[in-house]
C-alpha cells in the first residue's frame, strides 16, 4: 500500500485477541484503533473515519451487528470484517446479509485475517473511486440543484452558465413543478451578486395593496397600520438578485409601478414623496403563456419586454424520461443522508415503475415521491411498495395503429425494408429524447435492455459501452 495509512478499528472484549489483532495489523501497515466494546467502537465510529472495521461477533455489551450498524451509519463504505467462533458460524452468514464484508472463524491465522482486511481495502478503495468517478460525471450534469443529462437541460444549464455574470432581466418558464426557483437561484449563485441577497416572492400570493408596499416598502402613517417606515424587498435585494415568482400574476396598476422601476432604478415607497436609488437584478418566472396574456390584455407589453431579455424555459419532466433515474438516484442521496438512513438505489421493479410514471407534477412530483420511499424503505433498496399507489399502478401506454392508407403503397413495396427503416427511427429518435441514454431510451420504447442493445447492433449503431 502506498500514500497514506488505511484506518482499521478492531473491537473485541479478550484484550489478548484485540491486542494480538492490533499488533498483526500494526505490522501490515494499518493505522489501527482499539475498542473493548460496542459502546466504545461506537464512539470511535462517530469521531473517524474508518476503512474497515474488524469485530467479534459477540460481546457482553452488544454484538458485531450492532456496530456494523454503527459503521454503515456513519459510512456506507465502510467495511465490517466479523470474526466469528465455530458454534456462531450462522450469526456471522446473519452479518454478511446485514452487509459485512466477510468473516473469519477462529482459530485464525495472522495471514489470514491480514489477507481478509488487505481485500476490503481493495473494495474501499474500488468503491471511493467509484464514489469519485460519479461524482465528476454528475458535476457535468448539475448547476446547483439543477439536474439533468438530457440535451434540453443541458441547454438550460449552459444559457444559466451564459447569462448568470450579466445583469440582464431573465423570464423562467415552465410548468408548475419543473424548477424554476432553482433555475433562478443558480443563475444568482454564478453571478458576480452571488454574495449578496437572493429574495423571492410570490407575486400571487398577497392582495394588490399588500404587494406594492412588499414591493416598495412604505412610509410610517402611509396607511392604517403603518406605525414605522419599512423598506421593501427591492431595498431588502440590493446588491443581489429579486426574484419575481409567478410574475403573470401582478395586476395592471401594479404592473405600471414595477415597469416604472425597471425603467428608472428607482423605488419610492408608498406614501412617500422621495425615490431611493436601487441596485438589483430582476429575474421572474410563470407557468403561464405570456405572449397570450399581452395578446389579451393581461399583461403589460412594455413590462414584458422589460422582463423578458432572456427567457429559459424549463421542459416537462414527461419530455426528458432519461432524466428521471438521475433525479431520483439525487434525490435519494439526499434525503437518505438526511434522514441518516442507509438506502443505496433502487429495485428494478421500482426504477422500472419511476421510469414508466407521467410524473404530471413534475420533478417536484418526483421530489416528494422519493423522499416518501426512502421514509419508509425498510432495507438498503427502494421497493415496489414503497413507491405511492399511482406510480405503482400508472398503466402502460396503450398502442394506438397508425392509420394505413393502402392506396399510397408503390408498386415495388418492400416491407422488410420499410419497417427496418421505421424501427431504426424509433430507436435513433428514442436515444436522442433521452440524451444518449440506453436504459431509459429501452424503458421509453418498452424494451429490455438486452433486448434494446441487440437491436442497436442490428443497425450498427454501437458505440461499445454496455452502459447507458
Amino acid at each position: 500500500m502506498t500514500g497514506t495509512k488505511s484506518q482499521v478499528l478492531v473491537v473485541d472484549d479478550e484484550p489478548g485477541l484485540r491486542e494480538t489483532i492490533a499488533i498483526a495489523l500494526r505490522r501490515a501497515g494499518f493505522d489501527v484503533v482499539s475498542a473493548p466494546g460496542t459502546r466504545q467502537a461506537k464512539s470511535a465510529l462517530a469521531q473517524a473515519r474508518f476503512d474497515v472495521v474488524v469485530t467479534d461477533l459477540v460481546m457482553p455489551d452488544g454484538s458485531g451487528i450492532d456496530v456494523l450498524n454503527a459503521a454503515r451509519e456513519h459510512d456506507p463504505t465502510t467495511q465490517v470484517v466479523v470474526i466469528t467462533a465455530y458454534a456462531t458460524t450462522d450469526q456471522a452468514v446473519r452479518a454478511m446479509r446485514a452487509g459485512a464484508y466477510d468473516f473469519v472463524q477462529k482459530p485464525f491465522s495472522n495471514e489470514e485475517l491480514r489477507a481478509t482486511v488487505d481485500k476490503a481495502i481493495e473494495k474501499r478503495r474500488l468503491l471511493d473511486e467509484n464514489q469519485e468517478l460519479r461524482a465528476r460525471i454528475a458535476a457535468r450534469m448539475q448547476l446547483g440543484d439543477i439536474v439533468g443529462k438530457s440535451e434540453a437541460m443541458q441547454s438550460v444549464m449552459n444559457l444559466v452558465r451564459r447569462v448568470a455574470p450579466s445583469k440582464t432581466s431573465v423570464l423562467i418558464t415552465g410548468e408548475s413543478g419543473t424548477g424554476k426557483e432553482l433555475v433562478a437561484r443558480a443563475l444568482h449563485a454564478e453571478s458576480g451578486r452571488a454574495t449578496g441577497p437572493f429574495v423571492a416572492i410570490n407575486c400571487g400570493a398577497l392582495p394588490e395593496a399588500l404587494m406594492e408596499s412588499e414591493l416598495f416598502g412604505y412610509e410610517k402613517g402611509a396607511f392604517t397600520g403603518a406605525q414605522q417606515k419599512k423598506s421593501g424587498l427591492f431595498h431588502a435585494a440590493s446588491g443581489g438578485t429579486l426574484f419575481l415568482d409567478e410574475v403573470s400574476e401582478l395586476p395592471l396598476p401594479l404592473q405600471v409601478k414595477l415597469l416604472r422601476v425597471l425603467q428608472e432604478r428607482r423605488v419610492r415607497p408608498v406614501g412617500g414623496t422621495t425615490e431611493t436609488e436601487v441596485d438589483v437584478r430582476i429575474v421572474s418566472a410563470t407557468n403561464r403563456d405570456l405572449d397570450r396574456d399581452v395578446a389579451e390584455g393581461r399583461m403589460r407589453s412594455d413590462l414584458f419586454y422589460r422582463l423578458n431579455v432572456v427567457r429559459i424555459e424549463l421542459p416537462p419532466l414527461r419530455d426528458r424520461p432519461g432524466d428521471v433515474e438521475l433525479l431520483a438516484q439525487h434525490f435519494r442521496a439526499r434525503f437518505a443522508g438526511e434522514q441518516r438512513k442507509v438506502v443505496v438505489g433502487f429495485s428494478p421493479e421500482a426504477m422500472r415503475a419511476l421510469l414508466r410514471h407521467p410524473f404530471p407534477g413534475n420533478v417536484r412530483e418526483l421530489e416528494n415521491v422519493i423522499e416518501r420511499a426512502v421514509t419508509l424503505a425498510a432495507s438498503e433498496m427502494v421497493e415496489l411498495e414503497d413507491l405511492p399507489t399511482e406510480v405503482v399502478e400508472a398503466p402502460a401506454a396503450k398502442v394506438q395503429p397508425l392509420p394505413l392508407d393502402t392506396d399510397a403503397i408503390p408498386p415495388a413495396f418492400e416491407l422488410e425494408a420499410h419497417l427496418a427503416a421505421l424501427e431504426r427511427g424509433y430507436l435513433e429518435a428514442a436515444l436522442a429524447k433521452t440524451g444518449g441514454g440506453k436504459k431509459a431510451a429501452a424503458q421509453l420504447l418498452g424494451l429490455t435492455f438486452r433486448s434494446f442493445r441487440y437491436r442497436l447492433a442490428k443497425y450498427g449503431m454501437t458505440t461499445g459501452d454496455d452502459e447507458p
